[in-house]
């Protein structure tokens, strides 16, 4: 695959994004946690990446979000969707999915959606899901008690970039072998010509073992299962809990792991164990030992009395004996008493078996001597046994783990994968049943249809958002009272299209619309515009105008860019273009009475009406009802105080709204 092809994806990228194993997988399913392993891409940059290559998938130009406040709304949507993830990786996830005019992408998300609003978020679930994390790349391992070697240079060179790990030694003949065998725990010869050689120590001669990295280094799949082992863990637990189909047997997963220990080491051997601690030990216990033998001969010597005749103690002194030839002559059966004490106390606490019972037992010498003392040679021996003994233990035990769980690799990384995936997935489900959302319908004629739509971004608690209905079909104006509801009921609207062409439920009893090309949707503006930000507010009217069809236009207010009776006429103009065109509007309007009047065309007009005042609070019907031109606030309070006035003066000043 190019990925230079991808937008926004350079040179440096891409060769990060060749070193992955599986990038084409990855950017085809949006799988950001692995692309984010590439050397130096970040889960948000990552995100980006998965997002341009799923445009280049569907033709998707991209562009939709127009304008400023329609790409504004867009990121309350995501906002709202990300609040309801566990991980950060669904969090970043769910920037994948974007408002596109492209069919096969709006209809690919949409599919997603659909399974995903059949999930049940459960407790269980979810805190299963705060354990999972995605599967992070093990540091490089280098093994140094164990060795390769070959006579062959060919076969040297491709041990080496086989088996990075391990070191591999050039031998010509078995003597040279014998020697690196006394230099490492296991040496494996890749020479089919030393089968049959006596050699002392481990050396195993294996012509086909590169064929087997995972039993020459286990290791490598070790360290992978270590560094990962609680978000497999994790997974496993979100499977069980979501009644989810894993990938591999989850009960045997789990009992491997329990197995593998955080450094990629073997655990719940008790052999294994058993030379663990007696390595550690192993000094304390001589000193204790020591401590027995000479704790007996002082009770020893205490017990005795000993006495020398004169002339044999001159007899010992020209023979410059000392204490030692003494003991051997007075205290020897004492003596033989201590050591055989100190010799089975040793032996007892390292629980050592029969092999190193025979090396141990040297550790202390036949000839007397006070204080006791060990033969270091010898005590340096038996830690070398222990510690090859230990390590050929323990090179066994990772290759039967390693074996059990090398398979199983791309196994578990789709168990993490799908458990990550789920997070998503119960993100939609948890957005679409927190407000109540439908999958909307696509009608290639219709504008847009929305019943019972209710907008999760007001600031009010969701349960009192009154549902509101509203269809439009070409270009409308929307009129209504202060606060009635306007700019609502247009971000509403946005807010469905948007998440339609996401391919996601939307908030709202039903939707109807057609597959829009563009979302342009001007905020109100603040205060009028000099003559520079005029000129440069009607050349992007002009652009829409001369545009291409099937966009949706949504401007709120667009008088106040200027004085009222040039706002109405401009207005007027822009409607005119536009109702010529494919283009389905709503324009926002204090002044719809004024455009109407002055456009050469019928304009339709739309109004949010008040029912009236109480106690000071306007009462709106919050659903515009068509072709009708709403009542004003001022017009509304004007009426109230008419129903009240003695000398007329009120009903004279309604008169003037008619």
């Amino acid at each position: 695959m190019d990925f230079e092809a991808i937008p926004g994806v350079g040179a440096k990228t891409a060769d990060a994004l060749s070193e992955l194993d599986d990038s084409e997988r990855a950017l085809e399913t949006g799988d950001v946690a692995t692309l984010a392993r590439a050397p130096g891409i970040t889960e948000g940059r990552a995100a980006a990446i998965a997002r341009a290559a799923i445009r280049i998938r569907h033709d998707d130009p991209g562009g939709f979000l127009a304008t400023d406040r329609a790409r504004e709304l867009y990121r309350d949507v995501l906002a709202l969707l990300q609040a309801r993830t566990v991980t950060t990786y669904a969090e970043k996830r769910l920037e994948t999915l974007y408002p596109s005019a492209s069919a096969s992408r709006i209809e690919e998300a949409r599919e997603f959606a659909v399974r995903a609003m059949e999930r049940d978020p459960t407790s269980a679930v979810r805190d299963a899901l705060a354990g999972v994390e995605p599967l992070s790349t093990p540091r490089e391992v280098t093994v140094r008690d164990r060795c390769l070697a070959t006579t062959d240079a060919e076969r040297y060179a491709k041990a080496r970039e086989a088996v990075p790990e391990l070191p591999v030694e050039v031998v010509e003949d078995a003597r040279e072998l014998a020697e690196l065998a006394r230099g490492y725990s296991t040496v494996v010869a890749l020479d089919e010509t030393f089968s049959g050689v006596a050699v002392d120590g481990d050396v195993r001669v294996e012509p086909d073992a590169l064929d087997r990295p995972a039993d020459l280094v286990p290791e490598r799949p070790l360290s992978f299962f270590a560094a990962n082992r609680d978000s497999l863990l994790a997974a496993a637990e979100v499977h069980r809990a979501a009644g989810m189909d894993a990938p591999l047997d989850v009960e045997e997963l789990e009992s491997a792991l329990e197995r593998v220990t955080p450094d990629g080491g073997v655990a719940g051997d008790d052999e294994l164990d058993r030379l663990t601690n007696a390595i550690s030990d192993l000094d304390a216990a001589v000193s204790m030992a020591e401590g027995v033998a000479n704790d007996r001969m002082r009770d020893a010597i205490r017990e005795r009395d000993v006495t020398i005749e004169g002339a044999d103690l001159l007899s010992l002194v020209e023979r410059g004996a000392g204490v030692d030839s003494l003991l051997s002559r007075e205290l020897a059966d004492e003596y033989d008493a201590a050591v055989d004490a100190a010799r089975d106390h040793l032996v007892e606490t390292l629980a050592l078996d029969a092999g190193e019972t025979e090396i141990a037992r040297q550790a202390f010498p036949d000839d007397p001597t006070f204080p006791v003392g060990h033969d270091e040679v010898v005590v340096s021996r038996l830690r070398e046994e222990l510690e090859a003994e230990k390590s050929r233990r323990a090179e066994r035990r990772k290759r039967e783990l390693a074996r059990t769980l090398a398979d199983e690799r791309e196994a578990a990384e789709e168990l993490v994968r799908d458990a990550l995936e789920l997070d998503v997935e119960l993100a939609i489900a948890r957005f679409a049943r927190d407000f109540e959302c439908a999958m909307p319908e696509f009608d290639g004629d219709a504008g847009f249809d929305v019943r019972g739509g209710r907008s999760p971004l007001l600031d009010v608690p969701f349960a009192e958002v009154e549902p509101v209905d509203y269809c439009v079909s070409g270009v409308a104006l929307l009129s209504g009272v202060n606060s009635g509801g306007k700019t609502s009921t247009l971000d509403l609207v946005a807010l469905v299209v948007i998440l339609a062409q996401m391919g996601l439920p939307v908030p709202a009893e039903s939707v109807r619309l057609r597959r829009f090309e563009e979302l342009h949707y001007h905020g109100k503006t603040q205060g009028t515009l000099d003559a520079g930000a005029f000129e440069s507010t009607l050349r992007e009217f002009a652009a829409l105008a001369d545009g291409t069809t099937g966009r949706l236009v949504l401007v709120d207010e667009l008088e106040s860019i200027t004085e009222p009776g040039a706002s109405a006429k401009i207005i007027a103009g822009i409607l005119e273009e536009l109702g010529e065109r494919d283009v389905t509007g709503v324009f926002v309007s204090h002044l719809a009475d004024e455009i109407r009047d002055v456009a050469e065309s019928d304009v339709a007009v739309d109004g949010i009406e008040a029912k009236g005042l109480e106690d000071g609070e306007l009462v709106v019907e919050r659903s515009p009802v068509k072709d009708h031109l709403a009542r004003s606030t001022p017009e509304l309070i004007v009426e109230k105080l008419a129903d009240g006035g003695e000398s007329g003066f009120y009903e004279r000043l309604l008169r003037k709204f008619d």
